[in-house]
C-alpha cells in the first residue's frame, strides 16, 4: 500500500510528492503524457515576494533559500507604469508590491518603446526575478524519484473510493493508498467529490498569454516585466520575444484552456496604449486556468472532516513562487512538525478555515 498517493502533477504536486517522499513511499498520478501540462506549463512565472495575500508573501520568503538552491532565478525586475488618470491606482500598486519610484526617463532608459506622452509616473522593484519554471518541476521530480517515488502519467482518476485503511483509487489500475494529496489544480473540487469529500469551492480562472515578436525590432533580453496600473496588462520578456497578457481573470470550468480572441485583443489594446511601437502580429497564444480558493490563499492540509484526504489546491497565480515552501509547510503539517513560516500561516491556509 502507498503512504501518499498525489493526484496532479504541476508545481504543486510535484513539489508535494517530493517532500512527503521524505515521510513515506509516494506515488504521483497525472492524467495528461507529461508533468506540469495545464497551468504549471503555460505561466509566466515570476518571483516576488511582495505579490499575493500575506499568507502567500510568507510563503514567498520561505521559497527563497529553495530556490536559490535550485538555480531557478535569475535577474528580471518588476515596473509599473502609468497616466495621470490612473495616480490612485499606481499608488496603490506601489504601496502593495513596495516598489522605488523612478523618472519617466528612467522607465524609458529600460524600456525603449514607452510612449511618454501617455506616461507620467514608473516605479520598479529591482528584486523580482525570473523563475525557470522547466527546471524546478525537473528538480522535484528528479527528488522524488530520487526518494523512490513513482511518477505515473496517463493516468486519469475514474474512480475513488474509502476503504477500512485508506484510500483505492482507479486509473487504468487500482492502487490502494493511505492519504490523498489533492493537488488536481482546476480539477481539485472534482476530486474531492469523487472522494465523497466536501468541495471548498474553488475557483478556476482563465489567464490569456499573446507572444508577439519583439517590438521595433529591440534586444528585450534585459527588459523588466511591465505592468499597467492595476495589473489591466502586462509584458514580459520572453526568449527573445515579448509575452503580453490581458490579466483576465475569466470564471472558467476545469477544461484544456485556450485564449478567447476578444479576451486578447482588448489586451493588447490596454498595452498598446502606452508603448509607441503597434502590435501587428501574433507569434501564439494560449491561456490557462489559475485556480483561487474565495480569499485568494492557498489551501494546505488534511481536509478538515477527513484527515487522510490532504489539500494541496487554491494555488492560483502563486505556485511557482511559493512551491519550496508551502510545499515544506505541506510535509510538516502531516509530520506534525512546528513550520518554519508560523502557526498563524499554517492556520490561514488550512483547509479548517471554510469549516461551517
Amino acid at each position: 500500500m502507498i503512504d501518499f498517493l498525489v493526484i496532479g502533477g504541476g508545481i504543486a504536486g510535484v513539489s508535494a510528492a517530493a517532500r512527503l517522499s521524505e515521510l513515506g513511499s509516494v506515488t504521483l498520478l497525472e492524467r495528461e503524457s507529461a508533468l506540469a501540462y495545464h497551468a504549471s506549463g503555460r505561466s509566466a512565472a515570476m518571483f516576488e515576494e511582495n505579490y499575493g495575500a500575506p499568507s502567500v508573501k510568507a510563503l514567498s520568503r520561505a521559497s527563497r533559500a529553495g530556490h536559490e538552491a535550485a538555480g531557478v532565478l535569475s535577474p528580471r525586475g518588476v515596473m509599473v507604469i502609468s497616466g495621470p488618470e490612473d495616480a490612485a491606482t499606481f499608488d496603490a500598486d506601489c504601496a502593495e508590491l513596495q516598489l522605488d519610484p523612478i523618472t519617466v526617463a528612467e522607465a524609458l532608459d529600460r524600456v525603449p518603446i514607452l510612449d511618454t506622452r501617455k506616461i507620467d509616473r514608473a516605479a520598479i522593484h529591482l528584486q523580482a526575478e525570473d523563475l525557470d519554471t522547466d527546471l524546478l518541476v525537473q528538480t522535484y521530480a528528479k527528488a522524488l524519484r530520487a526518494s523512490g517515488g513513482q511518477v505515473v502519467t496517463n493516468a486519469t482518476v475514474t474512480d475513488i473510493a474509502r476503504t477500512a485503511t485508506g484510500w483505492q483509487v482507479t486509473t487504468g489500475e487500482v492502487l490502494e493508498a493511505k492519504s490523498i494529496v489533492n493537488a488536481a489544480g482546476a480539477w481539485a473540487d472534482q476530486i474531492a467529490v469523487m472522494a465523497g469529500v466536501e468541495p471548498i469551492g474553488l475557483k478556476p480562472l482563465r489567464r490569456s498569454m499573446a507572444r508577439i515578436p519583439a517590438p521595433g525590432g529591440h534586444d528585450v533580453s534585459n527588459w523588466p516585466m511591465f505592468f499597467g496600473p492595476g495589473e489591466t496588462w502586462y509584458a514580459k520578456p520572453d526568449a527573445g520575444a515579448l509575452l503580453v497578457s490581458p490579466a483576465d481573470e475569466d470564471p472558467q470550468e476545469p477544461h484544456d484552456a485556450w485564449a478567447d480572441d476578444m479576451v486578447l485583443a482588448e489586451g493588447l489594446d490596454r498595452y498598446s496604449h502606452y508603448v509607441t511601437e503597434p502590435v501587428t502580429r501574433l507569434i501564439t497564444s494560449w491561456a490557462g486556468l489559475r485556480t483561487f480558493a474565495t480569499d485568494k490563499t492557498l489551501v494546505l492540509g488534511p481536509d478538515r472532516h477527513e484527515p487522510t484526504f490532504i489539500w494541496c489546491a487554491g494555488q492560483g497565480g502563486y505556485g511557482f513562487q511559493t512551491a519550496p515552501g508551502a510545499s515544506q509547510l505541506l510535509a510538516d503539517v502531516i509530520a506534525g512538525r512546528e513550520t518554519d513560516v508560523g502557526p498563524d500561516i499554517a492556520r490561514s491556509v488550512s483547509p479548517a478555515r471554510f469549516a461551517k
